[in-house]
């Protein structure tokens, strides 16, 4: 089980959790976003095309280890946070559908082409 205090340990601070270990962290008011976070990461990370990735919620239940919910680019922060601050939920940059073409993404953009292939490999 995740620790409560994994998403959220200072008010109005999301903490998302990367592939490569690095944890970025956000604040946040009542009109941020979930794309506001993805356009700071694309820019944080130098990624030029990030259709392929979206903000997850990582959580335990008892019947499976762990589950993903993939979040709306329109969903307010402050709601995820509140929702799931409780629950132990982690917030990890993920890959959310892979690419028909990975050669082409690897030609477009080498950063999320490896950002992807961590995830995979």
């Amino acid at each position: 089980m995740l620790k409560k205090e994994a998403l959220l340990l200072i008010p109005n601070v999301l903490k998302v959790f990367l592939e490569n270990g690095q944890i970025k962290s956000f604040t946040f008011d009542g009109r941020t976003t979930v794309k506001d976070v993805m356009v700071t990461l694309q820019d944080r990370l130098s990624l030029r095309h990030i259709e392929h990735f979206a903000l997850v919620l990582e959580y335990s239940s008892l019947e499976q280890s762990h589950q993903l919910l993939l979040l709306q680019d329109k969903q307010p922060l402050a709601s995820v946070v509140q929702r799931t601050h409780y629950h132990g939920m982690r917030c990890l940059f993920r890959v959310s559908f892979f690419p028909k073409d990975p050669v082409e993404l690897l030609r477009r953009d080498p950063a999320a082409f490896e950002y992807l292939y961590i995830q995979v490999g």
